[in-house]
């Protein structure tokens, strides 16, 4: 049965001499893996739309097992990200946790016009710092995570000021910090950003300027949870880390 769906890569692997396996997050069938046979010769009409990011209507035969890729309708070829090795990072990462939080043939729309819109956004210069850390938080109730942003989790309070307790799974108040000697300090900034990041609709999203203290606190946090509660490795995260400190190593150089 051929099926028709729009959809984006987020991975593509080799296969044998000259074809793809293509990972596609759909609108219509959520996550699906796809045979794209001839991909890799440059001369064939799939190598092009069997790169990551391509944003595409494709076209399979649908089967008991793996599809077989037949064509696809090109959309959009996110060529700001591809053309850029920051940008491209970004996107990996953003597409790896996008496809290890995501469990095969479950429809989820929203989940891909999550997908989409950052995609779009690291595409069209926005900063993809923001971009991630936004991914990272929404990606949470996809995997069953639900930390406690809207009150203390001990005392249950809304008032005073907030750290993020890791062991506990949430916000933690200036009266309990002694139940927990671990929580990681935060500002109140961006306390405020975790739980706006959380709730709020990617689509509504203006530009947003973030002090580096305020962007280190949120990688702090981000980073521990997901090391505590996922227990996934990404490789592609990794990378990013290793970029951070280049720059970082490069401005103190040029100052």
């Amino acid at each position: 049965m051929l099926v028709k769906c729009e959809g984006i890569v987020i991975r593509s692997n080799d296969y044998g001499e000259s074809n793809k396996i293509v990972t596609l997050l759909t609108r219509e069938l959520g996550k699906v893996a796809v045979m794209a046979r001839g991909a890799k010769k440059s001369n064939s009409r799939l190598s092009s739309i069997s790169q990551p990011f391509i944003y595409a209507n494709f076209l399979f035969q649908k089967s008991s097992g793996m599809g077989m890729l037949q064509q696809a309708e090109m959309i959009d070829s996110m060529r700001g990200i591809r053309e850029d090795l920051f940008k491209t990072a970004y996107a990996s990462y953003i597409s790896e946790l996008m496809d290890k939080g995501t469990e095969e043939k479950k429809p989820n729309p929203y989940q891909f016009e999550l997908l989409l819109q950052c995609l779009k956004k690291v595409n069209d210069e926005y900063d993809p710092d923001i971009i991630t850390h936004i991914v990272e938080m929404k990606m949470l109730s996809v995997m069953g995570l639900y930390p406690e942003l809207n009150q203390c989790v001990h005392c249950k309070s809304k008032e005073g000021t907030f750290h993020f307790s890791i062991r506990d799974n949430g916000f933690i108040c200036h009266r309990c910090f002694h139940k927990d000697s671990y929580n990681v300090p935060i500002s109140q900034a961006t306390a405020r950003l975790l739980r706006l990041f959380y709730y709020f609709d990617l689509e509504r999203l203006g530009e947003i300027s973030l002090k580096p203290e305020t962007k280190k606190e949120l990688k702090t946090v981000l980073d521990l949870y997901y090391e505590e509660y996922t227990g996934i490795f990404f490789k592609s995260k990794r990378f990013i880390d290793q970029m951070g400190e280049m720059k970082k190593l490069l401005n103190d150089n040029n100052n």
